[in-house]
């Protein structure tokens, strides 16, 4: 079969870490060293768009243009994202269709962080020199665009960060499922564990140890309690230096640059959609309608199931991403199979927007070592809120790549009503209490059903309640929700 020359293809891809920390080696360095490990001086010279995802390390000017100057680039236009774990492989699904439409020949998509080496520095009151571009240089759009992550139901009690939010999707995967509180993270120390094995065997990973169940589930001097039920071990890790490129082009251009078409990997089709910005009004806080609807979609587009995929990589943020991902799209949790490449955010490492650019270098470098193979990749922004999917393949395809925006489609899915300044009695639905260095119990975040099935939002401020929600199992129990948002049990 004939290939279009236009089809979309990845030829390139690379990853770097820096362990030592050295504060003068900066974002722009990071990705420079991967496009470098991706690909020869002439195929760089070929890229005629660089687009950085969000960087949170430093704030360049137009860091595309700063890289392509680096790289010999002198044709590249620099391009910028909004924030969002989804942004990866959304980047992959609009350069396969500027590629297929002749809008672009051969584009870089790059990301770094330095947050170890900037938290160090910092630390020790330093501050950091990193490149400083002219005003002179063009900002590019999209890296002021609003990312909504909480409205002022949420904002009203600070349930305002994932380390909050993703434990409080953990009890409501926990409570639907009918499981005692220590069973429940036994299980999710397995399911950790499980992805910690697959990081030993990633010679990219940040964290290359074994760690075992027990160490991920129960507390200790080095694995502190960050909000019930999560230890730290069950945190995406940013404290990387990181950086990582994938390079696509069309199948013209690719043998005009001489790729070997052994380093080929095909991008059969994508889809993005999001859930419901606001976290209360999600219809069910243990459930993904758009990670079941695009991941469904892209399957199909690409014109298969989920049990043709060799290579899956869910995004894995905390453990109640994975659990969600995998039950939308119906894969199983009882380590039958692998649901990583990488060995997750927690050991491969998270450097902040930027993990999916490496799990989708990793998921070529997979498939490239097991030609006919089939890889699907979910990338996650907000709280389990923008979703992005990509089918990939070694075989060319049978048809153009293909990708939508669902959204419509979620959009009809039921929602839940969110009460903002009510009180009265209700029903706990979930809940995560945080905990301070010193071990102590901060607060209670809770998720409530009103008597008319509604949702509110509240926060337990009284010391020994919070302590008390280490013991015993909420679920159900009755609490009194005041106008100002704080609570207590009854």
């Amino acid at each position: 079969m004939s290939l279009d020359p236009r089809t979309p293809v990845l030829v390139a891809y690379g990853q770097v870490n820096q362990h030592d920390s050295d504060p003068a080696v900066e974002p722009v360095d990071l990705m420079e060293r991967a496009a470098r490990a991706a690909a020869e001086p002439r195929v760089l010279a070929a890229v005629d768009s660089v687009r950085i995802v969000n960087l949170l390390s430093w704030r360049y000017r137009n860091p595309g243009l700063l890289l392509a100057e680096r790289l010999g680039a002198t044709r590249a236009d620099g391009r910028y994202t909004a924030i969002g774990g989804n942004v990866p492989q959304s980047l992959v699904n609009q350069a396969c269709l500027d590629i297929a439409a002749s809008d672009a020949d051969t584009v870089l998509i790059a990301g770094a962080e330095t947050w170890r080496t900037r938290t160090k520095v910092r630390a020790a009151g330093g501050t950091l020199d990193y490149t400083k571009q002219d005003d002179s240089v063009p900002v590019p759009q999209g890296g002021d665009e609003e990312f909504i992550l909480a409205g002022p139901v949420e904002l009203r009690i600070h349930l305002d960060r994932p380390s909050y939010v993703y434990p409080l999707f953990e009890q409501a995967l926990r409570i639907s499922a009918g499981e005692a509180p220590e069973a429940h993270r036994r299980r999710i120390g397995e399911l950790w564990a499980g992805f910690s094995a697959v990081a030993q065997g990633n010679p990219h990973a940040w964290n290359r140890d074994a760690v075992s169940a027990e160490d991920i589930s129960e507390p200790s001097t080095g694995n502190r309690m960050i909000s019930w039920p999560y230890t730290k071990l069950m945190n995406s890790n940013n404290m990387v230096d990181q950086g990582a490129v994938l390079i696509l082009t069309s199948v013209e251009k690719a043998r005009e640059l001489q790729i070997p078409t052994d380093r080929w990997v095909f991008p059969y089709a994508g889809t993005d959609a999001h859930d419901t910005y606001l976290i209360a009004e999600r219809a069910e806080l243990d459930r993904s309608p758009a990670i079941r609807i695009a991941g469904g979609r892209a399957l199909e587009l690409a014109g298969k199931g989920v049990d043709d995929m060799d290579f899956v990589d869910l995004y894995s943020c905390f453990p109640s991403a994975v659990q969600v991902a995998a039950r939308e799209l119906g894969l199983p949790l009882d380590g039958e199979r692998a649901l990583t490449v990488t060995g997750g955010l927690t050991f491969a490492g998270g450097p902040w927007n930027n993990y999916v650019t490496h799990s989708i270098a990793t998921m070529a470098e997979h498939l490239v070592a097991s030609p006919g193979a089939l890889g699907l990749v979910t990338a996650n922004g907000g709280y389990l809120t923008k979703h992005s999917f990509g089918v990939y393949g070694t075989e060319p395809p049978s048809s153009e790549f293909r990708w939508e925006d669902v959204q419509s489609a979620v959009d009809a899915e039921p929602t839940r009503v969110a009460e903002d300044h009510w009180e009265g009695v209700g029903t706990v639905e979930s809940w995560t209490t945080p905990v301070s260095r010193d071990g102590a119990a901060e607060k209670v975040f809770l998720a409530v059903r009103t008597p008319s099935d509604t949702r509110a939002l509240a926060v337990i401020t009284d010391e020994s309640e919070a302590e008390a929600s280490t013991r015993d199992d909420l679920a159900g129990v009755k609490v009194r929700v005041d106008e100002d948002g704080t609570a207590h049990l009854l």
